[in-house]
């Protein structure tokens, strides 16, 4: 159990997880997490799949395969630089005037699941997620990079951002949605 808490939180993570912050995630001990981890890095050197589990230094990470690098290179390079689609656009506005938010909430807000969406906007630097204790969750925010290249010194001075920043505003928002969805007739499969 131990290790597909380890192996969930390395591919989700999509960067080095420390051995504390192994821990820490898997309420786990540290010498069971180096153990679970060591097997974890065996496990899939035998596979001779198209990912790794690599150690550096006190840190794990899952990696593609140097077999298939280039094939991965390629396909981030142009997840990274092609356009934004109009989710992710939306997602990314969400984040900017609601930030920090969870993605239980954008989900909320959007009405559908938004889990590739911000994998692609943290890929391209965008946004970034911090675990919040209080929420024990991550919560994501738009990043300083991003809010220089639109030319603001500050998240704040984007235009009506108090006004949608607003907590009351939002509940108005996504009361009025779920009154509108609970209004919908039913429709019936015969």
């Amino acid at each position: 159990m131990l290790q597909r808490k380890i192996e969930t939180l390395l591919f989700l993570a999509g960067r080095p997880l420390s051995v504390k912050k192994l821990c820490e995630l898997a309420e786990a001990k540290k010498d069971e997490v180096i153990a679970a981890s060591e097997q974890l890095v065996q496990e899939y050197e035998a596979r001779k799949g198209g990912l790794l589990i690599q150690k550096a230094g006190d840190s794990y990470q899952m990696v593609s395969h140097p077999d298939v690098r280039k094939l991965a290179q390629a396909y981030a390079k142009e997840e990274v630089s092609g356009e934004l689609t109009k989710p992710s656009l939306e997602t990314l506005t969400i984040v900017a005037y609601r930030g920090p938010v969870t993605k239980a909430e954008l989900e909320q807000i959007r009405g559908v699941n938004c889990s590739l969406i911000l994998r692609n906007l943290l890929i391209r630097g965008l946004i970034e997620g911090t675990f919040d204790k209080t929420k024990a969750t991550t919560v994501y925010d738009v990043t300083h990079d991003f809010v220089r290249f639109l030319g603001l010194a500050e998240v704040e001075e984007l235009p009506d951002y108090a006004k949608l920043h607003d907590h009351e505003t939002l509940l108005k928002l996504l009361n009025d949605n779920a009154q509108a969805e609970e209004a919908k007739p039913e429709t019936t499969v015969v």
